[in-house]
């Protein structure tokens, strides 16, 4: 919404709409840059009298800014990213991006479909990421605002074509994130295919509850509702066990910080982080797809903030930063410093449709694959 003066109205009306226009739940959106070929990107930022703000970008369907109160009522910006396009389009690291078609990873970029194998480009050593290189955090998405009585939104949606990045089927993907009076930012997924394919959609968010670029999250205190984990090979592919996480530091069934176990001498840490370990890794929850079940939380005892995830997905992808190395200039300037942010990407395993033990990724025609994702912060 944009305020404009009105010929004739008094300050104190003026002061007085402004006001009005401030409380409850609001929406607007601007430019945010173009890319090098003129094409326009657009921002999205949804508002709440809690003093919570989201921004959204159509670049990459990405989360660009998350807003939030501490104990004291003070907001920070709790999520990595850049502050204009240019960050994004020489970024690596899938800041805040809507990741398709195949979240996570496959091994040698390959999978079969009804006897038939399908080769997406490899971008991480010999495996496929995040759906390749022209991922979807990669597309430019169409959008338009959503609100209801309780939320206000904003709902994206792209056309992926069939054979784009070695994936069958023409797809359609809707995307929505939308902001209530309870601090809540949800994620609601939807697509629909012409072809079987496979699909494993998330949301690539970079926490760090005590503010992007403020130090590390090793003091972060999480808790995961997961007695097992899928533990991975030497290339970071699931070995296809579901493996129980007592006695191990994969353990957050009871809230435990970060930095207690990550650099202690465990096969798995160090896959995930060769040289100091980190996690990297996807937990079986414990909710079985109810979203009404609290599936992972993390707090920062300093601020006070605290994020509760719900999720609709059978898994969630906990990274810790392992790559970031304190190169990466981010938002207002801030340096992202190694395990400078924590990732719960709410997913369907890694891997998936090369382990027949695990959940299916595959749509066919006449089906829709849905998610939903919850992000809810508390500061007391």
């Amino acid at each position: 919404m944009r305020n404009k003066l009105i010929p004739g109205i008094g300050l104190s009306l003026m002061i007085a709409a402004l006001h009005a226009n401030a409380a409850g739940l609001t929406s607007e959106h601007a430019a945010f840059g173009k890319l090098p070929d003129g094409t326009a990107i657009e921002k999205y930022t949804l508002r709440n009298s809690d003093g919570m703000q989201a921004t959204i970008i159509t670049y990459g369907g990405t989360l660009q800014s998350l807003l939030v109160p501490d104990k004291h009522g003070k907001t920070e910006d709790v999520v990595l990213g850049f502050d204009d396009i240019e960050g994004y389009l020489k970024g690596t690291s899938y800041f805040g991006a809507t990741i398709g078609r195949f979240g996570n990873r496959l091994a040698d970029g390959k999978f079969s479909l009804d006897g038939k194998t399908y080769q997406v480009p490899q971008n991480d050593k010999t495996n496929s990421l995040h759906g390749g290189p022209q991922g979807f955090d990669k597309r430019v998405w169409k959008a338009e605002s959503v609100k209801d009585k309780n939320s206000v939104g904003v709902k994206l949606s792209y056309v992926s074509v069939d054979g784009e990045m070695g994936f069958p089927g023409t797809l359609k993907t809707e995307v929505t994130y939308s902001l209530n009076e309870k601090n809540e930012l949800r994620v609601q997924y939807h697509a629909t295919t012409d072809k079987p394919t496979v699909l494993n959609l998330t949301n690539h968010s970079y926490f760090n509850l005590a503010g992007a670029g403020n130090g590390d999250i090793l003091d972060q205190v999480a808790t995961v509702h997961a007695a097992r984990y899928t533990p991975v090979n030497g290339k970071l592919i699931p070995t296809g066990e579901l493996a129980p996480v007592a006695g191990t530091p994969m353990d957050f069934l009871k809230p435990v910080a970060f930095g207690k176990r990550i650099r202690e001498d465990n096969a798995q840490l160090k896959f995930a982080e060769p040289n100091e370990g980190g996690y990297d890794f996807n937990w079986v929850l414990d909710n079985k797809g109810d979203v009404k079940k609290l599936a992972a939380e993390v707090s920062d005892p300093k601020s006070g903030r605290r994020l509760q995830l719900f999720t609709t997905e059978p898994g969630v992808q906990l990274y810790t930063g392992n790559f970031l190395d304190g190169t990466v200039k981010g938002k207002a300037g801030k340096i992202y410093p190694h395990w400078g942010a924590f990732t719960l990407e709410t997913q369907h395993f890694p891997d998936a449709p090369n382990q027949p033990d695990f959940p299916s990724t595959r749509l066919d025609p006449g089906k829709a694959y849905t998610q939903t994702v919850v992000f809810k912060f508390l500061n007391k």
